[in-house]
């Protein structure tokens, strides 16, 4: 019986990341990876994927948004050699997709943040919130 539930495991297991993979240009929910295992036959409780969910984030293989809204946690992949913890997302309200804001002024954003301000910036699941180009119409 261990055989069969290590066996579901490794294969629920690899189903997450696969999905997560597919779709990582967006933040994904539980509920969203449950309807897709569900979709593939397999039915785990929600408790299994969260623990996985948090375990992937713990390794730095997605990063996990929490909103102060009261909303569900989302998860994204996370491309290997990228430092989420260095810069801040960008999440556009209509379709869901989350941009990497890897530009070059965030040293001097956290420079200016902790001498004029005392205040250090910790960017790690920080998300600005609006509208991306696609969705407002633009090119």
């Amino acid at each position: 019986m261990a055989q069969r539930s290590e066996g579901y495991n490794t294969r629920t297991r690899q189903l997450i990341l696969d999905y997560l993979v597919a779709n990582r240009s967006q933040a994904v929910s539980a509920a969203n990876i449950l309807a897709h295992l569900d979709a593939q036959g397999l039915s785990p409780s929600p408790t299994t994927v969260y623990r996985y969910l948090d375990k992937l984030a713990g390794e730095q293989r997605v990063m996990k948004y929490v909103a102060d809204k009261g909303e569900k946690a989302v998860y994204q992949y996370v491309e290997q050699n990228r430092h989420c913890h260095d810069h801040l997302h960008l999440k556009c309200t209509v379709c869901g997709r989350i941009q990497h804001l890897e530009c070059g002024f965030m040293e001097q954003l956290r420079t200016h943040l902790q001498t004029g301000h005392g205040f250090a910036l910790q960017c790690e699941g920080s998300m600005l919130y609006g509208v991306c180009r696609q969705c407002a119409g633009g090119k």
